[in-house]
């Protein structure tokens, strides 16, 4: 019997961690050696079987263009996106284009989509959470930045499928954030949500008032995470040896990864001591074949000069959420950190400044949001729960119009579920089909959007211009997937679709990709395990 119990899983960019709720308090599993969050990283290896997690992770370095990390940034997006030429720039998996701009990895001699790459590290997910309960599990809430939007949240809600799992919600990560920190508790205050990841910034304003969560507003920055810190800490590090060796250590792959390990922990020992000593034993040789390290030392002043700007990048988004919510900081009740670069004291006290109190305590970042996400899946199965969610859409949704205008349809941070309708006429004299396509953003304009899907309805009634009435419907489920549907309104002819996402994965896809997953070998391996480290490269 699986049907009584469901999960709450952050499927995070960086780290992933899985919550389940037992006698009504949420509690995160352990794996087998007691951690608490595993890395997002899947590392095909040679015999054909898959590393998930932290000892994934020691392969980014051993095994680098097998080894596929951060994907979260690339979910969901078309091929000519800017975040995926920035991936294609830095990664050392090769991205490939799909059907339809979609994207696409190559791993070894295979193909993958996205979703099959995230559903891998669901399915160890899953697996966690079975070894720690002793029973099968197939129910869960997956969370996702508030920010995604439509393409995102199907491609995650499609991973969920592919790892053999009945998503019951994709919930945004700082309702989930609220939920673990409202819970219970007989509040009604405003709060933030201050969501620094490894890989994205949020922030949203919620009212939380007995039990009913509504985000008032959302804003966030998907190209700012606790990564851009290592590579900051990474760029200090190779010029430095750049000017003392005249060796780039950025040229190769081997000592990239070396540095980019030394910049993360530098960051953390930075933050928990006041400096962190810095040494890579080995890490290249010079042109006479001799052997060197790399020695530094980085204090808090260094440290924080080099990250300071990237911290007032978020407060720009916070200033964005306060504007749209029509609040001042002096409004918000309490703050909550999500995310662990949010431990780092630079990042606590900047954001103590900005809204002149302290953050919350007592809630752990790399935490928070698997717990909520385990509470609204316990609310979920229990019809008598209290807890009632108000989520919005991120972005306002629009239809393409003559001259390349979009016109809005439903606003920004509007309550989900929702369905607006609109009417259009046709632009020509005896048209017998439209073309609907539908963007997101906030621009009016087609090219500053982007664009989820397009289909065309024909079979109305043609007639002069102007005299057809058609009238599209939209409509965005709790999830916050999109569904659109049009109508001639004398002829009572319809057409609907929920768009053609990006994902790019058909119904067909989705089951064969549930068939290779389900026959693909998770190896188990402590993140202890010993490094093997390939002959030493030269720079």
């Amino acid at each position: 019997m699986t049907d009584d119990i469901a999960i709450g899983i952050d499927l995070g960019t960086s780290y992933s961690c899985v919550s389940i709720v037992q006698d009504g308090v949420p509690t995160v599993l352990p794996n087998e050696w007691g951690e608490l969050t595993h890395a997002s990283v899947v590392s095909f290896l040679e015999d054909g079987t898959v590393l998930v997690g932290n000892a994934a992770k020691k392969n980014i370095i051993t095994n680098a263009e097998s080894t596929v990390y951060s994907t979260k940034r690339l979910i969901g997006r078309y091929f000519f996106s800017d975040e995926v030429k920035k991936a294609m720039s830095v990664m050392p998996y090769k991205i490939l284009e799909g059907e339809n701009n979609s994207v696409r990895l190559q791993v070894r001699d295979k193909v993958y989509s996205l979703p099959e790459i995230s559903a891998l590290v669901l399915k160890e997910m899953k697996a966690i959470a079975e070894t720690a309960l002793g029973r099968p599990v197939s129910r869960a809430v997956i969370t996702v930045p508030a920010y995604f939007n439509d393409n995102q949240r199907q491609a995650t809600k499609d991973a969920g499928r592919i790892a053999g799992l009945d998503v019951l919600r994709i919930l945004n990560e700082p309702t989930a954030a609220a939920l673990s920190y409202g819970f219970g508790r007989d509040v009604n205050q405003k709060i933030v949500i201050y969501d620094l990841g490894g890989g994205t910034f949020d922030v949203s304003i919620l009212e939380i008032g007995r039990d009913v969560f509504e985000v008032l507003s959302t804003a966030g920055d998907t190209y700012l995470g606790g990564d851009d810190f290592d590579d900051r800490i990474m760029t200090w590090l190779a010029e430095d040896f750049l000017a003392k060796t005249r060796l780039d250590l950025r040229a190769n792959r081997y000592c990239l990864q070396t540095l980019k390990e030394a910049a993360e922990r530098a960051k953390i020992d930075v933050g928990r001591h006041g400096k962190a000593e810095i040494l890579c034993e080995a890490i290249c040789q010079d042109a006479s074949g001799k052997v060197l390290d790399l020695r530094e030392t980085l204090t808090t002043e260094n440290f924080n000069r080099m990250v300071m700007d990237l911290v007032q990048r978020t407060f720009k988004v916070c200033d964005e959420a306060l504007q749209s919510a029509r609040l001042t900081a002096a409004d918000v009740d309490a703050v909550i950190l999500v995310g662990g670069p949010t431990r780092l004291p630079i990042v606590r006290n900047s954001v103590r400044h900005y809204f002149q109190k302290d953050p919350m305590e007592g809630v752990d970042p790399d935490q928070v949001v698997a717990m909520g996400a385990a509470l609204q899946a316990a609310a979920l199965l229990n019809e008598k729960s209290a807890t009632f969610l108000v989520d919005v859409t991120p972005l306002s949704l629009r239809i393409g119009t003559v001259g390349g205008f979009a016109e809005k349809i439903i606003e920004k941070n509007t309550p989900i579920p929702i369905d607006r309708s609109k009417t259009f006429t046709t632009s020509r004299d005896l048209q017998e089909k439209v073309k609907i396509r539908v963007y997101q953003g906030e621009s009016n304009r087609v090219d500053e959007c982007e664009m989820l899907g397009e289909f065309e309805f024909s079979g109305f009634k043609v007639g002069y211009r102007g005299d057809v009435k058609i009238e599209v419907t939209f409509e965005i489920n709790t999830d916050g997937i999109v569904h659109v549907s049009a109508a001639d309104l004398d002829t009572g002819q319809k057409t609907s679709t929920t768009i053609s996402l990006s994902s790019g994965l058909s119904e067909a896809d989705i089951q064969r990709s549930i068939a290779d997953n389900q026959a693909t070998q998770l190896q188990h391996a402590a993140a202890s395990t010993p490094e093997v480290f390939p002959e030493l490269p030269s720079a």
